[in-house]
């Protein structure tokens, strides 16, 4: 299936300053130079903000994991999950039309959303608040029917359960999920046939209905204030302002600490034997040459190093130990990047005239 952007796009994206915190927490997650597996959380964080991914969205992400924006698109449109065009404000009905489903009455279902909301999956209703599409299994077969709406599961649904569902949310109520015609989870439709001595003392809902009930944000856009930002992986908030000095004495003492430790001063300070590479103003008379030849820098590095004063093969060429350092130090958000990825001897080969095996693959067009 072709997967297009959404004709209509909005001026910009911008996460909130929560998801904002929230996204370069997960960045952290990942080692120099390996942001770019972050682009999943990331667009789906964009996506639970606004409802849809717009372009402005798509590419405000890759600017942050250092993407080329077709690598970013590439993510966005070959993913089912990510929605490219607008839904509806209140919620986006998503039907399983799979073999289960399918059997157990979807195709009612899908009459509903025609009638209720739009003749054609993906438009938007004529108030907009809901929108509509048949899916592939969800995996909720034994509760056939079902949709999933928001981020929950609405199971065991009929014609008339689910036009009512739609008729409560659109008048502001968030229905329980789960299943709709009394069963407690996937237990037989005519009752258990075992365990039957627990049916007395369990909990009013199954373990994720009561879940979505006491978290209450089903079909609510996230915008990163629902519960804490936390990133283990740094033992620290990511939404707090990490008191740096006060952290320090702590980690002294254990050795598992000592790394992020030296990660902070090298963050803060420039190698004792850095040294600025000599720059230039602006480049030679014949332009630029194309530094996306060189493996390791995309089209944000490339506008980087030429805000450094950084144009040509040659001067990447010419670099120093100490003056690669310096670059190394100053590739905000890509450090160490320019030694990782061995730049100068690439650059070396293509000032000559020479072609590496990236800068082939470049030239083919099997990279941009």
């Amino acid at each position: 299936m072709l997967r297009r952007l959404h004709h209509e796009q909005p001026a910009s994206f911008e996460f909130t300053p929560a998801n904002l915190a929230w996204a370069k927490g997960q960045i952290t997650k990942y080692p120099e130079g390996r942001q770019a597996s972050a682009i999943i959380p990331l667009l789906w964080r964009a996506q639970e903000q606004e409802g849809w991914l717009s372009r402005p969205a798509i590419e405000h992400v890759a600017d942050m994991l250092g993407l080329a924006y077709i690598r970013a698109l590439e993510v966005a449109t070959f993913y089912f999950m990510f929605q490219l065009q607008p839904v509806g404000s209140v919620a986006h009905i998503q039907i399983c039309g799979t073999t289960s489903c399918m059997i157990c009455g979807a195709e009612d279902l899908i009459r509903v959303c025609r009638e209720k909301i739009a003749a054609q999956p993906h438009q938007l209703s004529a108030d907009g608040k809901f929108s509509w599409e048949e899916v592939e299994c969800l995996g909720a077969c034994t509760n056939a029917p079902m949709a999933q709406i928001g981020k929950d599961y609405y199971e065991d649904l009929t014609a008339e359960s689910l036009s009512t569902l739609l008729d409560d949310m659109a008048a502001g109520m968030v229905p329980v999920p789960g299943p709709q015609n009394g069963r407690y989870a996937s237990e037989p439709l005519s009752g258990l046939t075992s365990l039957k001595e627990y049916e007395k003392g369990r909990a009013k809902h199954n373990g994720s209905v009561q879940l979505a009930v006491d978290i209450g944000d089903s079909v609510k856009r996230i915008d990163g204030t629902e519960v804490p930002l936390l990133t283990p992986w740094l033992g620290k908030s990511s939404a707090a302002k990490a008191p740096a000095k006060k952290a320090a004495p702590a980690a002294k003492p254990a050795k598992a600490d000592k790394p992020a430790a030296k990660a902070e001063v090298k963050a803060d300070a420039k190698p004792a034997n850095a040294k600025k590479p000599r720059a230039m103003k602006a480049p030679r008379k014949g332009g630029a040459d194309d530094l996306k030849m060189i493996k390791g820098v995309g089209p944000k590095l490339e506008q980087m190093l030429h805000g450094m004063g950084f144009f040509h093969f040659d001067q990447v060429a010419a670099w120093s130990e100490a003056e690669l350092a310096w670059v190394d130090d100053n590739l905000e958000g890509f450090k160490g990047r320019a030694s990782r990825d061995g730049w100068i001897d690439q650059a070396k080969l293509l000032a000559e005239g020479g072609q590496t095996e990236f800068s082939k693959r470049v030239k083919k067009g099997e990279v941009y």
